[in-house]
């Protein structure tokens, strides 16, 4: 059966995803599915929810906003996941008041909950609107330790920090929340543009930046990976790119750093 591939993509700020995958023009006989193995259903559920949780970051946030890091001293400790979660929102509404007062733009906010395997103690792992002051947060919170720290991005925006809090989601069955007004990057999509042979050259080397970005103008590659599929022989290709004037590159030029031309800022 002839397949030919599908491109589809979300543009996020100054990212874009793209993903390629091979769509066939009749629908073939399926045979009945083997039920995936719990292990490989998790590594999907994984690479799904943090592929949503970057998108939803890279859309909603930048160098003006925050990660923060909320722990509880021995007088505040809750006592289970529900009082945890309790805990948060009460401090997201006080945030919201606050800025309210202040009359700062509406919070936004994304956030993971941890509890920790050895002590079980809670902590609260947080992408926020920025706007507050150090003291300001560590004021609101009241419950333990706070530590603040600006957003740092670079070519993969702050893809490595979206995948390093995730991987502390252990408190409840729920990866990671985050508020309702945040922009949702709708996917767009088209077929046939990238040939099936231009997929199979373009997955012998995915760090061959040229390649990529000839499909691509205005945008750099970032990174990009290949997944050959057992099932169908085919080739599904995932990559991020970042746009040439990225905000983030800006700031580079402007402390007389090297921003990339193609090539991979050192990190």
């Amino acid at each position: 059966m002839r397949s030919k591939y599908r491109e589809k993509y979300y543009v996020c700020g100054d990212y874009m995803e793209v993903n390629l995958y091979p769509v066939y023009k009749i629908a073939r006989h399926r045979k009945r599915k083997a039920r995936a193995t719990s292990e490989c259903q998790q590594k999907v559920n994984q690479m799904n929810a943090e592929n949503k949780c970057i998108r939803l970051a890279h859309a909603n946030f930048n160098q003006e906003d925050m990660k923060v890091d909320l722990t509880y001293d021995n007088g505040h400790l809750p006592g289970d996941d529900e009082a945890a979660a309790r805990e948060l929102a009460n401090f997201f509404r006080r945030v919201k008041r606050y800025r309210a007062s202040k009359e700062l733009p509406e919070l936004k906010y994304i956030a993971v909950t941890e509890k920790g395997k050895r002590t079980g103690r809670y902590h609260h792992h947080l992408i926020i609107s920025g706007g507050l002051s150090p003291q300001e947060i560590i004021s609101l919170w009241g419950k333990g330790y706070v530590r603040t720290d600006g957003l740092q991005f670079n070519e993969n925006g702050i893809a490595d920090l979206v995948k390093y809090i995730l991987k502390k989601s252990v408190a409840s069955g729920k990866r990671w929340n985050a508020s309702k007004n945040l922009i949702h990057p709708e996917p767009k999509q088209r077929d046939g543009r990238i040939s099936k042979r231009a997929v199979q050259e373009l997955a012998k080397d995915p760090e061959n930046n040229r390649e990529y970005e000839r499909y691509y103008d205005g945008y750099y590659l970032a990174e990009a990976r290949r997944v050959y599929n057992d099932i169908n022989g085919e080739i599904y290709i995932y990559a991020r790119f970042y746009r040439k004037e990225a905000e983030f590159c800006q700031v580079k030029k402007r402390n007389r750093s090297h921003c990339s031309n193609g090539q991979r800022l050192q990190r």
